[in-house]
């Protein structure tokens, strides 16, 4: 059964709730007339969040629009429901509603996809509390939108009184128009009255007494008027008051809480949190302030225009210029607060490095500080964009070109030091009747001269950006935060680094907490009341390493991004574990289970984990891979060359995960020569323990291992770089060729300078 037709059967209080949902936002008649086509659209499918859904939104308006011109063009006025609900507009001709409608919702569709959605939504809750069914899944309205409704509701409430203000002003004035002409007769009477002594005496008695009577019954009158005149201009300041009260409160909740929001997304953001969203909301609540706030404006200056006309002792000229600085003061607060930096300059800046794009909207009153830095191009004109009703600037090819850095204190380094820039201008309102200095700061950026600094500064804005606390002196930030919230920014920065939707488990952040805190507790509830300090995430060294936490967590993400994200997004490399916890997992799984984690020594290193029973020992664990390593030759082909690992941990065969991500090798019964006479080498991973003398990857004679699949596409070895040749160091001509031989020898010395570790088995590319 449709949602309209069961909502008229509410009674009492369901049906005063129902009622509160429509005003001159949207009217009832439309929901009415329209309850069947309204309860048809997908409404739920547009994405308030997503400007590009504004074609969806857009599309719905105008066929309501079209829904209720047809409607309006043949109503037979049938009211029956809208009799019972008693409301104030049963005369609203459905074409005056649907001219309301497009006016209203005209500049946001999107606003008017959030109304439906909020009354629906409430109808849906109000019939189903009446019917005591229970809820159906998918239709509720987060809180954010009925926030957003009230807002919307508030400002139907600011535009009515606006009008009924502009009614009363008009009613002044023409009560007062009137006035001044029947003190203009009074002021007649009284010139007649000196020109009495030139009549006859009889004639002037007859005529002082018709004059006097006249010019008596006419001061009392002006007496009655002044008193009526006088409330009527307290009357009307005192509505201007309560507007003034109702227009503060809404501005301080799109400014100070709506705006501010914005800007906290547009933080997090930075670390790698979701995008703020678009300003098209924002911007329409502030130009509705900006009209209503002018208007009011405008009439409290006639109001006192009105007095100096015609000055009437009182109190009304002090609530008049009470309320003229307070208008001015919420103006003010207007266009200051909203001068903002859409566009973040980037927040770890390199000198004599350009900078793109910022733009700047409106925003800020922070004083201004000295100068640390020298900017190329760092002026701009703004410019009016008709299309979007923006004032910006875009400044596209601005330079640091120097900075001047401030005295470190203690063990601060040059990438903990905070700068800002500031963005600045002046522009005037009502043709320079107001002129406004307006200012904004940019989120906080650490100038850096190399890039071996980036993974410090980087550190330096995560901590900023995640726990700075709105209105703060910038840019202060606490020193200790709570180890949740760590890993709350933790998690964000390696989803977006990482690029994947595969971010830290529950046991990934006990792994890190052991880390960070050198603790055993193996229980994530351990650590919820833990602080950890700045000095401790990247100032001091873990114990043991030369390195801090988080220089180790940067590395691990940069090896992900550049060179193991597909394999991550697999599910394929466990990472956070240990060495010890490694073995644990291994111990009771077949020989040839491996494990893919991240290394403890090495910064940004993978190291492979196997076990394998021998004489020797069970658990095998590779030299760390780095980046450079994945330069020469990647993870999966490595993985394929090693044949004696057969399973990734827990069962799952090596070939079926890594296959897919293999480099195919041509295969040929002979190797194909070039012009030059050369044969082109190939390289494969090999560990010495594990290749017996006739270059067989197995350690001894023949075992399971010898059976393994070779991800190889055809069945020549295709490992020997010179299959053709007796002598390997001799090219086919029998000559010895320095070239060919430079890529090994070069990875060779940058194997022998890695320091030693008895517990590794080295690996060799050959």
């Amino acid at each position: 059964m449709a949602v309209w037709i069961q909502a008229q059967q509410l009674q009492g209080e369901a049906l005063r709730q129902m009622q509160a949902l429509y005003g001159q936002h949207f009217p009832i008649e439309v929901r009415h007339y329209l309850s069947q086509w309204i309860e048809s659209q997908a409404w739920d499918s547009v994405d308030l969040d997503n400007p590009q859904e504004n074609v969806k939104a857009t599309q719905l308006l105008e066929g309501l629009i079209q829904e209720l011109q047809k409607k309006a063009d043949h109503q037979v006025g049938e009211d029956g429901f809208l009799l019972k609900i008693k409301l104030g507009h049963y005369a609203t001709q459905l074409q005056a509603s649907c001219a309301l409608l497009q006016n209203t919702y005209d500049r946001c569709p999107m606003e008017l996809v959030r109304c439906i959605r909020h009354i629906l939504y409430h109808e849906q809750r109000l019939v189903r509390e009446a019917n005591n069914s229970p809820s159906p899944a998918g239709s509720l309205v987060d809180a954010m939108s009925q926030k957003h409704l009230q807002i919307n509701q508030t400002f139907e409430e600011l535009r009515l009184i606006t009008q009924d203000s502009e009614n009363e002003l008009k009613k002044l004035q023409q009560t007062q128009e009137y006035f001044i002409i029947q003190y203009q007769e009074n002021m007649r009477l009284q010139a007649q009255f000196s020109q009495l002594s030139q009549l006859g005496p009889q004639e002037r008695m007859s005529r002082e007494t018709t004059l006097q009577q006249k010019k008596a019954s006419l001061e009392a009158w002006l007496h009655r008027e002044a008193q009526t005149l006088q409330q009527y201009r307290v009357d009307l300041a005192e509505k201007h008051q309560k507007t003034l009260q109702l227009l503060r409160k809404q501005q301080t909740t799109i400014l100070d809480d709506e705006l501010i929001q914005w800007k906290r997304r547009q933080q997090l953001a930075g670390n790698g949190g979701p995008p703020e969203g678009t300003l098209d909301v924002l911007q329409t609540w502030c130009e509705k302030l900006a009209e209503i706030i002018w208007q009011n404006r405008q009439q409290i200056r006639r109001a006192e225009h009105l007095c100096q006309q015609l000055p009437i002792p009182g109190p009304v000229e002090e609530m008049l210029s009470e309320l003229n600085g307070t208008i001015t003061d919420i103006i003010s607060a207007l266009v200051t607060s909203t001068f903002i930096i859409e566009k973040q300059p980037p927040q770890a800046l390199k000198t004599q490095t350009k900078e793109q794009q910022a733009k700047a909207l409106r925003k800020n009153e922070s004083p201004r500080n000295e100068s640390s830095g020298e900017i190329l191009n760092n002026c701009c004109v703004m410019e009016y964009h008709q299309a979007t009703g923006t004032l910006s600037a875009h400044f596209r090819n601005m330079s640091l070109k120097r900075i001047k850095r401030s005295d470190r204190r203690g063990a601060e380094s040059v990438t903990e030091e905070k700068f800002t820039i500031l963005f600045e201008s002046q522009f005037s309102v009502g043709g320079n009747e107001l002129v406004f200095q307006v200012k904004t700061l940019s989120l906080p950026v650490v100038v850096i001269v190399h890039g071996s600094q980036d993974n410090n500064a980087t550190a330096t804005v995560l901590w900023d950006n995640a726990f700075a606390e709105p209105g703060r002196v910038p840019f202060a930030v606490p020193d200790k935060v709570q180890w949740p919230q760590l890993c709350e920014a933790l998690n964000m920065k390696f989803k977006a680094e990482v690029q994947s939707s595969r971010g830290l488990t529950k046991e990934n952040l006990v792994f890190l907490a052991q880390k960070l805190f050198n603790s055993t507790s193996s229980h994530l509830e351990d650590y919820s009341s833990t602080t950890v300090s700045w000095s401790q995430f990247n100032r001091e060294n873990l114990p043991g390493r030369n390195y801090t936490f988080w220089q180790w967590f940067d590395g691990v993400m940069e090896v992900l991004k550049k060179h193991l994200k597909p394999h991550w997004n697999d599910g394929a490399i466990l990472g956070f574990v240990n060495k010890q916890q490694a073995h644990d997992l291994l111990i009771n799984k077949p020989d040839g289970t491996f494990l893919l984690r991240f290394s403890d020594s090495e910064i940004g290193g993978i190291t492979i984990a196997w076990k394998f029973d021998s004489s020797e020992r069970m658990f095998w664990n590779l030299m760390p891979f780095t980046t450079r390593d994945f330069s020469i030759r990647s993870l999966a082909d490595r993985l394929g060359d090693l044949s004696y690992l057969i399973y990734v941990f827990p069962d799952r065969p090596k070939d079926e995960v890594f296959s897919k991500y293999y480099t195919p090798v041509l295969c040929e019964s002979t190797p194909a020569k070039a012009v030059d006479g050369y044969v082109k080498p190939q390289i494969k991973q090999v560990v010495p323990e594990f290749v017996n003398p006739s270059g067989d990857s197995a350690p001894g004679g023949a075992t399971y291992m010898d059976q393994a699949p070779s991800p190889a596409v055809c069945s020549q070895p295709h490992y020997n770089m010179y299959t053709q040749n007796p002598d390997p160091v001799l090219d086919p001509e029998g000559d010895f060729d320095l070239d060919d031989t430079m890529d090994v020898a070069r990875h060779v010395e940058e194997l022998l300078r890695r320091p030693v570790d008895s517990q590794w088995i080295p690996h060799a590319q050959s």
